[in-house]
């Protein structure tokens, strides 16, 4: 028989659990080539965020960034962020000159693109396109 304190951790422990895909979802993570193209394969949506420590507009396009990953119509969304200072390789592949630069994935198709932008309703917009 679980006594009070037993069953409130497995309660505790079931919600974490079940929410945990829908929090990996919706935080970003250092891009994955793997889980970038497993993601595709399964025709999720996805953004990938080029950006750099030091720089003042991907500071501000974060806090938007999160908000609007929080929101229910984007659970779904999968973010994946590429360092511009290190991961030259990956600027190569997806053609990215630029840090701050926003790129939105429908499964495999490619959907849209930003760079610079820290308008909300903007950075909404581009998102959308890959719902």
């Amino acid at each position: 028989m679980l006594n009070r304190r037993q069953l409130l951790g497995t309660i505790v422990l079931s919600a974490a659990l079940s929410l945990g895909p829908i929090a990996a979802a919706a935080e970003r993570q250092p891009f994955d080539q793997a889980a970038f193209e497993a993601a595709q394969a399964a025709g999720k949506p996805i953004l990938v965020e080029v950006s750099a420590p030091w720089c003042p507009t991907c500071k501000a396009q974060a806090p938007i960034l999160a908000r609007l990953r929080s929101e229910a119509r984007f659970k779904d969304l999968l973010s994946f962020n590429i360092d511009f200072d290190s991961q030259k390789d990956l600027l190569r592949k997806f053609n990215v000159q630029t840090q701050s630069t926003l790129i939105v994935f429908k499964g495999k198709q490619e959907t849209g693109r930003s760079t610079g932008v820290t308008d909300a309703a903007a950075i909404e917009a581009l998102l959308a396109k890959s719902i």
